[in-house]
């Protein structure tokens, strides 16, 4: 029966293929799309994004069902929350400028697997964000034709009576995709034309809602005998947190368009920037002026702040609002279907995902297959599925690559530099220029024989340590860490420090209410699983990272990553059990499809080396050239310089 198991070799060829991560081209400007759009495009197809359904259906669902005025608070933590994700998306996205997004940062430092489940994620995430989208729009369009609608789709069709899906089929929210769809595949610069002209008309609705709304405003619709600021307490303010993600998932819009802009080293952080604060802020004086002008407790879920207007005597003000409503919606679809088609394209083209979305039409410039495909399940998702089932199911595909990129940061800033993305190492000094092979080839090879090299370089002294290496005033504390290939340590503390944010978390959410743990336990695994956490980042900042690079770094690494981790795991543990239950069953669905299709045609499986292989063992002498000496000990078999095939067994001082 032992024949039968599989041998050791193989199961670690088969880690290995799992945790591959992309190889990045020397030129990564180069690109089948068109560069066409500015920081002033990416700044407003975030905004877009963000500035939609959340601000006109959420801030009224969460005040009356989940937070109370204090949806104001829930909207802060979320903002704060994705200010520390969005810095990393910056990050990433200035360095790594190809369209793919969370999918595209985790495979370039985390591994293939990890990379294909956050992009299968993704996509779940802009179908249902188009498809919540649309079912908003249409309500809101609805509510100015005071429900005629609804009451003639319920008259004529049925009504259903399924947990999770509609009370009736719309075919108004199905249509409008399709119409956005038809729009997107005309290429980049008409669907930028139009968002332009829908984000000009929304903002513009903003101002007059916060202008109108401070003066309609009452205190005493925040006063105890309505119920007070914060009726469902704290608890409710974090449930409340967790679905106002929504609203900030328009800024990874800017992220999946980098392959598009004319300079995404500059454009993609001040688009980031510019947009979050945009929005943070509409959000938040939204939310104060609703919950001032109408008790909480009387909101219409459905379209809050026409319904507010219309009550407090204004309704051309209300037919005003909800008209502005649906051209921000319209911006929210046209971002989610210029995205959704591209995160496609980056999975199709990397062979993890079926090859025929990887198909660009030579005139338009776009996936026009993508775009159809996806935008027609779309349209069958916002015919059949509740606004809130879907609202519900995003927020956790969206923390979920919230937290892979962030760690993904931590693991790329610490490891060493890669043979084709040139960056100054630690210190200021440049990487050596690759090495060349005989025929004047450089090599690419991320850890080819010239790397090595530099770990043994008698050159070098203790101040200019490579990323990942221990820092020299730790060395002789943690002497035995100093053996390690640099980057590892930081990679197993990484792994550490999630597993203690996730323990920790589970806690802090379940040990009171689930778990009903005595005090003293509660107390006493509160404190373990936090020193773990804590360790953990001392471990990691106890090594040398990257510094001083051309394009934008964000700050306090590894502390800014580690707070949005914890926080981003706090806040996918605070959804209620269904939302796991459905988004366990999608997470199967995708590792069927990587297993059968993905793990087989993925580009990187054509590049690894042959079985066969050569192992050589390096010695270093004291005096004379070192890549003279190597040279003359190496097996004759094998190039002079290079060796991108070879394992070294063994290369120190």
């Amino acid at each position: 029966m032992a024949r039968w198991l599989p041998r050791s070799t193989d199961l670690t060829r088969f880690c290995q293929k799992l945790n591959r991560v992309k190889t990045l081209e020397d030129n990564m400007m180069e690109t089948s799309f068109n560069r066409c759009l500015s920081t002033i495009d990416l700044t407003l197809l975030g905004i877009g994004g963000m500035v939609g359904s959340g601000l006109y259906v959420l801030t009224g669902t969460v005040a009356k069902e989940i937070a109370g005025p204090a949806v104001i608070v829930s909207f802060i933590i979320a903002g704060f929350a994705s200010l520390l994700a969005a810095l990393c998306y910056a990050e990433f996205g200035a360095r790594v400028p190809k369209t793919g997004s969370a999918y595209m940062f985790t495979y370039v430092s985390v591994g293939e697997i990890w990379a294909f489940l956050i992009g299968w994620n993704v996509l779940l995430e802009y179908m249902i964000g188009g498809a919540a989208v649309a079912r908003a729009w249409s309500g809101y369009l609805d509510s100015i034709f005071n429900h005629k609608i609804k009451n003639f789709t319920e008259t004529h069709v049925g009504a259903w009576q399924v947990p999770f899906l509609a009370r009736y089929p719309d075919f108004l929210a199905a249509a409008i995709l399709l119409v956005a769809t038809a729009f997107i595949s005309f290429g980049a610069k008409v669907s930028s034309w139009l968002n332009h002209v829908f984000s000009a008309i929304s903002m513009g609705i903003i101002l007059f809602i916060l202008i109108m709304g401070f003066v309609l405003a009452q205190p005493k619709n925040w006063s105890t005998q309505e119920g007070g600021f914060a009726p469902y307490g704290l608890s409710g303010i974090m449930a409340g947190t967790a679905t106002c993600f929504y609203a900030f998932v328009g800024f990874d819009v800017i992220a999946a368009s980098s392959e598009e802009a004319r300079n995404p080293q500059r454009a993609v952080p001040r688009a980031i920037a510019f947009s979050l604060g945009l929005a943070t802020g509409a959000y938040i004086l939204v939310s104060v002026v609703l919950t001032l002008m109408v008790p909480w407790h009387t909101l219409d879920p459905d379209s809050a702040l026409a319904d507010a207007f219309y009550r407090r005597g204004y309704a051309w003000a209300g037919f005003l609002v909800a008209a502005g409503s649906i051209c921000a919606m319209n911006t929210v679809l046209l971002s989610n279907l210029f995205s959704l088609p591209r995160i496609v394209y980056a999975m199709a083209e990397d062979g993890l995902f079926f090859q025929v979305f990887s198909r660009v039409h030579p005139r338009t410039q776009v996936p026009v297959v993508g775009i159809v495909v996806f935008g027609l399940l779309m349209a069958l998702l916002a015919l059949v599925f509740d606004l809130e089932a879907l609202v519900q199911f995003l927020s956790i595909g969206t923390l979920l690559a919230y937290t892979f990129v962030a760690a993904s940061i931590i693991i790329l800033r610490f490891q060493q530099q890669k043979g084709d993305v040139p960056m100054p190492v630690a210190g200021g000094r440049p990487n050596p220029e690759p090495h060349e092979g005989p025929s004047g080839s450089e090599l690419k090879e991320y850890e080819s024989f010239s790397d090595k090299l530099q770990l043994v370089d008698g050159d070098r002294s203790k101040e200019q340590r490579e990323p990942g290496q221990l820092k020299a005033a730790f060395e002789p504390y943690l002497e035995f860490l100093s053996d390690f290939y640099p980057g590892e340590v930081v990679t197993v503390a990484v792994v550490t420090l999630m597993v203690s944010a996730i323990c920790l978390c589970s806690i802090l959410v379940f040990g009171n209410t689930h778990l009903h743990l005595p005090t003293w336990s509660y107390s006493l695994l509160l404190v373990l699983f936090s020193l773990g956490f804590l360790l953990s980042l001392l471990l990691i900042w106890a090594h040398e990272q990257q510094h001083s690079t051309q394009t934008f770094q964000i700050p306090l690494v590894p502390l800014s990553p580690a707070l949005s981790i914890i926080l981003n795991i706090y806040l996918m543990l605070k959804l209620s059990y269904m939302t796991w239950v459905r988004f366990a069953i999608w997470l199967l669905l995708g590792l069927l499809v990587y297993f059968s299709y993905g793990i087989w045609h993925s580009k990187e499986n054509l590049r690894e080396p042959q079985p066969q292989r050569v192992s050589a063992r390096y010695v270093v002498f004291p005096g004379g050239s070192l890549e003279e000496r190597v040279q003359a000990v190496q097996p004759s078999s094998q190039p002079a310089t290079g060796l991108p095939d070879t394992d070294i067994d063994d290369c120190k001082r």
